[in-house]
């Protein structure tokens, strides 16, 4: 007589905390830490409140989600804000932070994802993909050349050492960037060594924006910036996080809530504009994570420094040479843009591939709307390749 089999109780997703994950947690420097310092030393924010806000969402978004799942600064933002410094405020950050979250969460709630997600195909996603890996090899190669012979000795080590997992290439690159850092300049070892803690208490900043400050936020900084988020931060990380981790699968709806929720919390103690970019997880990947704990990992070290060491983190941070940081950006990158090979086998797909990521390089929304113009031209049979 047969037995009935009992249902297998589902698995518990569990981070994980491994050296690995340790390593993985570090993938994403070459896009984090430029951002902070320019805000930081240009924008003259203050450097508890964007490091604590990183590092609590990162500690909650790497809690929840189970994968290495970013968050990074938003670079139109970031990248606006930090170079034109003398006419924009830390509070019109703020105020574009707050746009952000109010404009990601009603695109999330009201479901007007939901059609962009049935429109997109996967020549136009992975051609998104596609452009953002090689933007990021691009900037990479820009930051390698600030010293290109050990940028390059630095490249060719790490793709020895991604040969196998017995030693992290992440913590290789780390004692080298060190290194480096103090070879060029033997005043940093006695700086960093008169690093003394000193805790504090974070500050309401939200209260310091004006309407005057949201609205030309909103205008110079918040708008720009949505094209990019859209084909970056919803569509293509989406893409990727469901195509790495198939079991642990996100939506695009989720996707915008989580931002929203991200950078409506973000101003409150002086934090930057917040999205989940597809190239953190690329970069958090290639260097050895598989879970959530990469994120929790990383929260936690600027959380640290947000509260005992805010003082000290562009002296910090020295330690971090451009270079080393080129050759980190440039692996995320070949890591996302190699994604892009399974688009299909049709010339139709390819041609689709290469228009959105050849716009996307330019503008990630003019590269969401170019792909789904030529793949409908193609559809109707309007035009023909």
């Amino acid at each position: 007589m047969k037995t009935q089999t009992e249902p297998t109780a589902p698995t518990k997703l569990k981070n994980k905390f491994d050296r690995m994950e340790w390593a993985g947690a570090f993938g994403d420097l070459g896009t984090l830490i430029p951002f902070i310092v320019g805000y930081i030393t240009v924008m003259k924010m203050d450097p508890l409140g964007v490091l604590l806000m990183f590092g609590i969402l990162m500690i909650i978004g790497g809690s929840y989600y189970k994968t290495p799942l970013p968050i990074q600064p938003m670079k139109a933002i970031g990248g606006a804000a930090i170079t034109s410094a003398g006419a924009l405020t830390p509070s019109m950050v703020l105020g574009a932070g707050i746009f952000t979250g109010f404009f990601w969460l009603i695109m999330g709630l009201t479901g007007m994802l939901n059609y962009i997600s049935k429109i997109a195909t996967k020549p136009v996603i992975r051609g998104i993909v596609l452009g953002l890996g090689l933007l990021f090899v691009k900037d990479g190669i820009q930051k390698m050349q600030s010293d290109l012979a050990i940028a390059i000795f630095a490249l060719l080590l790490t793709f020895f050492l991604l040969k196998g997992n017995k030693v992290p290439a992440m913590f290789v690159l780390l004692v080298v960037g060190v290194a480096v850092a103090i070879f060029r300049d033997p005043s940093l070892f006695g700086q960093l060594a008169q690093i003394k803690i000193g805790f504090r208490v974070p500050e309401l900043a939200v209260a310091s924006v004006t309407w005057q400050d949201f609205v030309k936020g909103t205008l110079i900084l918040g708008i720009p910036q949505i094209p990019l988020t859209l084909g970056n931060a919803v569509i293509a990380i989406t893409a990727e996080n469901n195509r790495l981790f198939p079991d642990r699968p996100v939506t695009e709806k989720k996707i915008a809530v989580s931002q929203g929720i991200m950078n409506l919390v973000s101003p409150i103690f002086g934090g930057t504009p917040m999205c989940h970019g597809a190239g953190g997880m690329a970069g958090h990947v290639r260097f050895g994570a598989r879970t959530g704990g990469s994120l929790v990992i990383l929260g936690c070290i600027l959380l640290i420094l947000a509260l005992f060491f805010s003082n000290s983190v562009a002296l910090i941070f020295k330690i971090f040479p451009e270079c080393i940081l080129g050759v980190i950006l440039l692996f995320a990158g070949l890591e996302l843009a190699v994604s892009a090979r399974d688009v299909g086998r049709e010339k139709e797909d390819f041609y689709i591939l290469l228009v959105t990521a050849g716009f996307g390089m330019w503008n990630m929304g003019a590269g969401f709307l170019a792909g789904i113009a030529l793949q409908e031209l193609l559809k109707r049979k309007i035009i023909a390749v």
